[in-house]
């Protein structure tokens, strides 16, 4: 990771549940760029990181770069985002529970859980398991997803009891 003064930086929470923690780096005191990283956090406080492989390094643009890219435009509407899930699979015996969290800076965190359990007469196979757990995890978080929708498309627009489709 090469950062410089003014990036930003994003660190996924260790756990499902924990924050997004991000904040603008305002030293780099290692060579070419590298860690660590004097960050001042975006609840006020400042700390010392040498970032993992959970960060994400966001680069500051230039003024150039950000005329050039429209004026009157929003810098949410501007500027690529990536989104990321982040999933836990927990198997005791014969049951297994997912839990799930999209991560992402332009809307905080969300998460939702799953669970599966094996009946007697089905095959011991805990890859299935897994599988049905995380699709009803990532399941309930769509849900999450489109109804917050929802509520923005309310926000914006004023309209009432508004619903997303799936498809």
């Amino acid at each position: 990771m090469r950062a410089q003064r003014g990036d930003h930086i994003v660190l996924a929470g260790g756990r499902v549940g924990e924050t997004v923690r991000d904040g603008e780096i305002l030293e780099v005191r290692g060579e070419g760029g590298s860690p660590p990283y004097l960050v001042r956090w975006s609840d006020g406080r400042e700390a010392l990181v040498f970032p993992g492989p959970d960060a994400e390094l966001r680069v500051a643009h230039s003024r150039e770069e950000a005329e050039a890219a429209g004026a009157g435009q929003s810098a949410e509407a501007s500027s690529a985002h990536e989104w990321q899930i982040r999933v836990s699979l927990f198997p005791a015996g014969d049951d297994t529970t997912a839990r799930v969290a999209l991560i992402s800076d332009v809307i905080g965190e969300l998460d939702a859980q799953g669970a599966s359990h094996r009946g007697g007469h089905d095959p011991a196979v805990p890859r299935i398991g897994d599988e049905v757990a995380l699709a009803r995890a990532l399941h309930h978080l769509a849900d999450q997803l489109l109804a917050r929708a929802g509520h923005d498309v309310e926000t914006v627009t004023g309209e009432v009891d508004v619903t997303i489709r799936r498809d």
